[in-house]
C-alpha cells in the first residue's frame, strides 16, 4: 500500500509533462519523464523484492565469498552514482577474509549501505574488515554528521525516511540489507563514530 501510494507521484508528473508536450515539445519535459520512469522502475523492483521476501521465495546461495571482492564489486556497481556525487570509496586490501554467503545479494546489501553513507557523507565512503574465530566484521562509514538520535531506533524499518533523507529514496534499502544479512547468520547495527560520521557494522558469524 505504501508503494502504491508512492506510484501516484511519478504517474502524475509524467501525465502533466505529456500534456505540456502535446502543445510544445521541450527537452526539460523529456528529462522529467525519464526521471519519473526511472523512479517507477525502482518502485516496481522494490515491490517485487519485498513480495519475494514475505513469501519466503528469495533463495540465498551458500558459497565462499571474498569480502574484498564484495566491497569492490558493490562500489563498481555504484560508479555512476558516485561520480555524480563526487564521492569515492576507500577499500583497503587487508588480506584474505572470506564468509559463507550469497555473492549477488550480499553485494546488494553492501550497495545499500554505501549509498546511505554517500548521501550523508562529504566525499568519501570508508570500508574496513577483519576476522576472528567467532565472526567476520565489515565496517562501512562516512565522515558526515552521523545519525540523528530520533532516527536510530527506526533506521532498518521498511519505508522509514530519516530526518536528513533526500526524499528521493523509497525507504527499503536499509531494511533489505538487514534482512539479507540476518538470513546469512549475520547481524547489522548502525552507530555514530566518536570522531564523527555514521557507521554500519556487519558481522557474519562462523557458527
Amino acid at each position: 500500500s505504501n508503494i502504491a501510494h508512492q506510484i501516484k507521484t511519478p504517474i502524475t508528473a509524467i501525465s502533466l509533462s505529456v500534456q505540456t508536450m502535446q502543445k510544445e515539445i521541450r527537452k526539460d519535459q523529456l528529462a522529467q519523464i525519464q526521471k519519473q520512469l526511472l523512479r517507477l522502475s525502482h518502485l516496481e523492483e522494490a515491490l517485487l523484492v519485498i513480495s519475494r521476501l514475505d513469501a519466503g521465495t528469495l533463495v540465498l546461495e551458500k558459497e565462499v565469498v571474498d569480502v574484498f571482492t564484495v566491497l569492490v564489486l558493490a562500489a563498481d556497481n555504484l560508479q555512476e552514482l558516485l561520480k555524480s556525487c563526487a564521492t569515492s570509496v576507500d577499500i583497503p586490501e587487508l588480506g584474505e577474509v572470506a564468509v559463507i554467503a550469497d555473492l549477488d545479494w550480499t553485494i546488494e546489501a553492501v550497495m545499500n549501505l554505501m549509498k546511505n553513507c554517500m548521501e550523508h557523507g562529504s566525499g568519501t565512503v570508508y570500508c574496513s574488515y577483519m576476522q576472528n574465530p567467532l565472526y567476520t566484521e565489515i565496517l562501512i562509514w562516512d565522515n558526515g554528521e552521523g545519525f540523528k538520535k530520533e532516527d536510530m531506533p527506526h533506521l532498518f524499518e521498511r519505508f522509514y525516511q530519516g530526518k536528513n533523507s533526500s526524499g528521493n529514496g523509497i525507504g527499503i534499502g536499509l531494511a533489505l540489507a538487514k534482512e539479507i544479512i540476518e538470513r546469512q547468520n549475520g547481524t547489522i547495527r548502525a552507530k555514530n563514530r566518536l570522531g564523527g560520521g555514521a557507521c554500519f557494522e556487519i558481522r557474519f558469524y562462523s557458527h
